[in-house]
């Protein structure tokens, strides 16, 4: 979208920090000048603008209402008399909004709320809402979300797959069972990025990794080259079924934690500055130089540490038959991290979810709409990586084209 110049009145400065109401006159006044300045490029001229480059005429305003996180916002919609002026704002904005404000109605609809939660329904969306509005919300953002969630990956090849997970709350009767999100991105060739899909799960197994892997591969999920996830048994027994050829990468982050977890207090800062050393290094043969320093320096002070560095050391430095460029944003899962964090914010304020569909309502809304996001900017330059793979294969590595650093 265009960069479009935002003025604040100055009537409407003194409520800003007054309370919710005037944050909801503040997106009322901004979304309604991004609404002026998208029609505008529409119809090629300004109002009562005279230029040869206009390609059409105005015709009034269609007023309709926003529900937000901060209150119902009054957006007055251009028309022109062609009909040609649409926005993308009320489809992209309410999708994880609808999800966000759907998953707290269904609490109070179903009794599994106190008064609080209904309260904060209200607050959120200026009303209150009937069994009624509440299935027919679901179903219209159901189907939405079943789109994205279901559309197949077949015409592009996904070189990178970084996988992660997280647990949310959901009821199950009279129960409140944890349940595992998976979350699946990949990069393609082209170098966009893509959230492949999401699956709830009892637990992050074997059994629940394989069902989603043979999940995405029936949807035509193709031409993985490496992988890059936690070290959990399930996952990587299931990566190894399913990507037979492709190098797995340990997220460097995760096993970071791991080791300061076993770091005795006292050397702990120590501990993450020389591990820290040895997974940045510039090659193999500096890293393994520098394991064995870390390895001498902690043996007795850090045994554990030691010993968790020594056996992740070489599924952690995968990564590094890969050619430099691509190492930073490929070391660790930090591209899903982001992401689990942005679902982890609004699954605060829920807290636990009334059903799985609820949880998968959400979850599904938020990344379809960064997944549309993420389509606006090439995440890497693939061209580089083309050439070293095309290579690698005249080589002779055939499949495993991405082989595990020597």
């Amino acid at each position: 979208m265009a960069g479009y110049e935002v003025s604040v009145g100055r009537d409407l400065l003194p409520g800003l920090l007054g309370g919710q109401d005037g944050l909801a006159k503040l997106v009322e006044a901004v979304l309604n000048q991004i609404l002026e300045a998208q029609v505008a490029e529409t119809l090629g001229a300004e109002r009562h603008e005279r230029t040869e480059e206009r390609a059409g005429y105005r015709n009034g305003y269609r007023p309709r209402t926003l529900y937000t996180r901060v209150g119902p916002v009054t957006l007055l919609v251009p028309q022109t008399r062609e009909g040609a002026f649409s926005t993308e704002i009320f489809k992209r904005y309410q999708r994880s909004e609808q999800a966000f404000v759907l998953a707290l109605m269904e609490m109070v609809v179903q009794g599994v709320s106190t008064r609080k939660v209904s309260a904060i329904t209200e607050e959120l969306c200026g009303a209150s809402f009937s069994k009624s509005t509440v299935s027919a919300l679901c179903a219209g953002l159901d189907a939405r979300v079943r789109a994205f969630n279901e559309r197949r990956l077949e015409g592009a090849t996904y070189p990178f797959v970084l996988v992660d997970a997280l647990f949310v709350k959901s009821r199950e009767g009279d129960r409140v069972v944890s349940r595992a999100a998976l979350v699946v991105s990949g990069i393609r060739s082209d170098g966009y990025r893509e959230i492949l899909g999401v699956k709830i799960g009892d637990t992050e197994s074997f059994a629940t990794w394989d069902e989603t892997f043979r999940w995405l591969k029936g949807r035509g999920l193709q031409g993985v080259m490496f992988v890059v996830s936690d070290s959990h048994g399930g996952l990587t027994q299931a990566t190894a079924k399913h990507f037979q050829g492709a190098s797995w990468q340990r997220c460097q982050v995760h096993l970071m934690r791991n080791l300061l977890a076993h770091a005795p207090v006292k050397v702990r800062a120590d501990v993450a500055q020389a591990a820290k050393l040895v997974l940045n290094a510039p090659d193999m043969a500096e890293a393994r130089r520098r394991l064995a320093e870390f390895s001498q320096a902690f043996g007795k002070s850090a045994p554990k540490a030691v010993a968790g560095l020594e056996a992740g050391f070489e599924d952690a430095m995968a990564v590094m038959a890969l050619p430099e460029k691509y190492r930073k944003r490929l070391r660790s899962t930090n591209m899903q991290e982001r992401l689990n964090e942005e679902i982890r914010r609004r699954e605060r304020v829920i807290r636990i979810f009334p059903n799985d569909e609820s949880a998968l309502r959400l979850i599904g809304a938020l990344l379809a709409e960064y997944n549309e996001n993420w389509q606006e900017r090439r995440y890497l330059d693939m061209d580089e990586f083309a050439e070293w793979a095309a290579a690698r294969a005249a080589a002779g590595d055939g499949n495993n084209v991405v082989a595990l650093a020597g």
